[in-house]
């Protein structure tokens, strides 16, 4: 569920008409919803009541806009960050320091001097040297590092290539069957305090037999590594979970995965850590976009908007699917396809889509834009960098602004001996 619905003909964020926004704020622009993100925030810690000790981790990535992260933060949510830059987020959104994982497959030594500096929660390991490097950055500062490894138990997801992050070609973690030697290895180090392991296996999964097979893997070596006398403590089970972004898609529930997480890691006497990201913010956000054309097409019309693939990269990047809406909808519809300005053939929403009839000026959306949206937004084409508003109840505001192409040439410098 989200709160984007149509009330009088117009469709509104919550109790705000988007032409409201549109007016003040002009388009493309991102527009979040804070009653959603409540909303889901709370459904998913209620679906993993029946866990047991239980984390939770906003995958940053997914949307790491200062408002929202403070929004989530008032939810009793921790962060998932992957950079140095999404840690300073985390922290400046109000995330306490103890609530934050560092994950990512090349955090540098300045980022873990960071991350122990701050004193975050946790660092998941992506490989053997990282661990040694951790441990001597945390021993030479009178320290342990808590950390977990993550490991790759070569399970396929299911799910577009480039969001697999679980089986054994993929860059992520480290190959399962040698955890315990690397185990054996680093969790002597002084400096460290190796208490568990952590996988995911990818993103925008629509079934949970995957994850039941790379978490039971993980239980298995839970077992072995506290045969060999290792103390297990804590579990990062990651992320993952699928939003349903086509009409019909009906990806698990919170509430079937909280079952299956529960019956699966019952024995296992653990913390058990969770990094969502898009089941949280994806359907909580829209990007609202004008129509600056229909251009007439060989097989069928070219709705011209003025978001383009720079503003949401999603589609360019894996064929992602958004539904699209008019805001203002007519009853009638037509099968067109839905493009951006940008010099690509790329930059294409949709092909031969059936959507809402639509004319120049007429304002749409597209939907489930929440997640992986401006977090991926450029200024390609010297186009201004897209802004984000955030709503509640009747109010909004702007909560990132549009930077300008202006704005960003003033950062930029001519060398003297070119003037």
């Amino acid at each position: 569920m989200d709160h984007f619905e149509l009330r009088g003909g117009i469709l509104h964020a919550e109790d705000v008409p988007l032409p409201v926004i549109a007016e003040a704020v002009g388009t493309p622009v991102y527009v979040y919803s804070t009653a959603t993100l409540q909303r889901h925030a709370r459904v998913f810690r209620e679906a993993l009541a029946g866990a047991g000790d239980v984390h939770c981790a906003f995958a940053v990535k997914a949307n790491p806009n200062l408002a929202v992260l403070r929004v989530l933060a008032r939810e009793g949510f921790g962060a998932d960050v992957v950079s140095g830059g999404e840690l300073a987020r985390a922290l400046a959104a109000g995330i306490a320091a103890k609530d934050i994982v560092f994950s990512g497959v090349g955090k540098s030594r300045d980022e873990l001097a960071l991350g122990l500096e701050t004193g975050i929660g946790q660092f998941n390991l992506e490989l053997e040297e990282e661990g040694v490097v951790l441990a001597e950055l945390a021993a030479a500062r009178g320290m342990r590092a808590p950390a977990v490894l993550r490991v790759n138990p070569d399970v396929d997801a299911g799910t577009h290539a480039k969001i697999s992050t679980g089986k054994a070609e993929n860059k992520f973690g480290l190959p399962i069957d040698q955890a315990r030697a690397i185990f054996d290895r680093l969790a002597p180090l002084p400096g460290l305090d190796l208490r568990g392991v952590a996988v995911h296996i990818g993103s925008q999964l629509l079934r949970l037999d995957p994850l039941e097979k790379a978490f039971a893997r993980v239980g298995e070596l839970i077992a072995e590594l506290r045969a060999a006398s290792h103390s297990i403590s804590h579990v990062d089970l990651g992320g993952g979970l699928g939003v349903p972004y086509r009409p019909g898609e009906a990806p698990p529930s919170p509430a079937e995965f909280g079952a299956m997480v529960a019956r699966v890691a019952r024995n296992w006497g653990v913390t058990l850590m969770f990094e969502p990201g898009r089941v949280i913010a994806a359907n909580a956000g829209v990007l609202l976009t004008r129509v600056l054309w229909v251009k007439p097409g060989v097989t069928h019309p070219w709705v011209v908007v003025d978001a383009a693939m720079n503003d949401l990269a999603r589609v360019a990047l894996y064929d992602a699917y958004h539904d699209i809406a008019a805001v203002r909808p007519c009853g009638e519809r037509f099968v067109a396809n839905v493009a951006g300005p940008v010099c690509e053939s790329s930059d294409v929403f949709a092909n031969a889509r059936e959507i809402d009839r639509v004319r120049r000026d007429d304002l749409i959306v597209l939907r489930s834009a929440g997640a992986y949206g401006a977090t991926m937004a450029s200024t390609y084409n010297s186009r201004p960098l897209v802004p984000e508003v955030l709503v509640s109840g009747e109010r909004f505001d702007v909560v990132a602004g549009r930077i300008t192409a202006e704005t960003i040439m003033a950062a930029e410098t001519v060398p003297d001996w070119l003037t």
